[in-house]
């Protein structure tokens, strides 16, 4: 007796497997067959979860891929892209994967629930906290917090009132900022600071609404961009992972060559102005107030050739005549993209562009933008630093 079965032949954007006549199927991998009554008979690719809380927990959406599968999925989310705004496919190189306990950052979930405080990522599409009792994603450093947290949290959450955790490694230790907590009186202060000072943390902050207010720093939180460090404003964007900014960093370098002047736009704390600097004058741009001041500062500090603005290039782009003085541009724009800039740089005469994306269908949108003006994507590199997850990042070289 035969059994009608269909194969799962890719990984759509949001995870779920699509089977040659359409249908999806989620927690499948290529290679899996489901037979007629629905169920899943596991292929070569489908592999066992590296955590128990998955799939139960939002923190990961494809942990039933194998690294093969994972990296192909992170591919094709951006070749796909690129092929939805009937683009043709330049050089594609090998996926980047960053491995498993490296996230350097997180935001997670507190509540309490009785006597038990539950600490996590929220359940996929809902506000339900999986309380986390392991993590294959987070940073060891990170996850060491977890139990002390829930000691700490215990007496200063109200019950059924969430929290949130946010964590991010620096080079001092764990920068750790709390929102939604209230901790007044001589007592609640003196705790949090036994707290920080017990688990060696960079920093402590609450937020209780009208702002992150430090309660804990020994000295200058700061983290290492370009050999140079970089003060840390609170809740500051870096990239997830160590291992995936080094890769970034190199596919910007290779992008721009030996450009002799390069502006870095959305450059942040300067994660790639403060890396290709040497050998160049660097412009960079920047619409958050303090990230643009620590780069600043930063850069003076060691004589960096990094030329800083505070400018907002949603609001005001780069013309093309202040674009038209650069041997190349690097971009790495919020989700949304760049499309207003990208019009201008579209019609500048930059011989090269690095651009870095979080999101591969505001940047096939964009590098459209581009090649209709006169440029040729050489090549794109996509980058997977959210192991398990539907969140796909890449690099891009485009040339006049």
């Amino acid at each position: 007796m035969t059994t009608d079965t269909s194969e799962i032949l890719r990984i759509a954007a949001r995870g779920d497997g699509v089977t040659a006549d359409g249908r999806y199927f989620a927690l499948t991998a290529p290679g899996d067959r489901v037979a007629a009554d629905g169920a899943i008979i596991p292929g070569p690719h489908h592999a066992p979860p590296a955590c128990p809380h998955f799939p139960e927990c939002g923190g990961c959406q494809l942990q039933q891929l194998d690294e093969a599968s994972f990296a192909q999925f992170v591919t094709e989310r951006v070749t796909n892209a690129l092929s939805g705004q009937q683009l043709a496919l330049p050089e594609v190189m090998p996926a980047h994967i960053s491995p498993s306990n490296s996230r350097r950052r997180a935001s997670l979930r507190a509540e309490r629930r009785g006597r038990k405080v539950l600490i996590g990522f929220n359940a996929g599409k809902s506000h339900r906290i999986v309380d986390m009792t392991e993590c294959a994603i987070l940073h060891p450093a990170l996850f060491a917090l977890i139990a002390p947290l829930r000691a700490l949290l215990g007496p200063m959450l109200r019950e059924k009132r969430a929290a949130g955790v946010r964590m991010t490694l620096t080079d001092q230790g764990v920068d750790l900022l709390l929102d939604g907590i209230e901790a007044e009186g001589l007592a609640a202060a003196e705790g949090l600071s036994r707290f920080a000072e017990d688990n060696a943390l960079a920093r402590l902050s609450l937020d209780d609404g009208l702002g992150p207010q430090t309660r804990w720093e020994p000295e200058p939180v700061t983290v290492t961009l370009g050999g140079v460090a970089v003060g840390v404003p609170h809740d500051a964007f870096l990239q997830a992972t160590q291992d995936g900014e080094a890769a970034l960093i190199a596919a910007v370098r290779d992008a721009i060559g030996d450009a002799p002047t390069a502006a870095d736009l959305f450059s942040g704390l300067g994660t790639f102005a403060l890396s290709v600097v040497e050998g160049r004058k660097v412009y960079a741009a920047e619409a958050a107030r303090d990230s643009a001041f620590a780069l600043k500062g930063a850069a003076g500090r060691v004589q960096a050739p990094v030329f800083v603005e505070h400018r907002d290039l949603y609001r005001r782009p780069l013309t093309t005549a202040e674009l038209d003085r650069f041997g190349a541009v690097i971009l790495d724009p919020p989700r949304a993209g760049a499309e207003e800039q990208i019009r201008a740089l579209a019609s500048s005469k930059t011989p090269r562009i690095a651009y870095v994306s979080c999101n591969p269908a505001t940047f096939a949108r964009d590098a459209k933008t581009l090649i209709e003006g006169g440029y040729r994507m050489d090549w794109v590199k996509p980058v997977g630093q959210f192991r398990w997850s539907t969140h796909v990042e890449l690099a891009a070289a485009f040339a006049r």
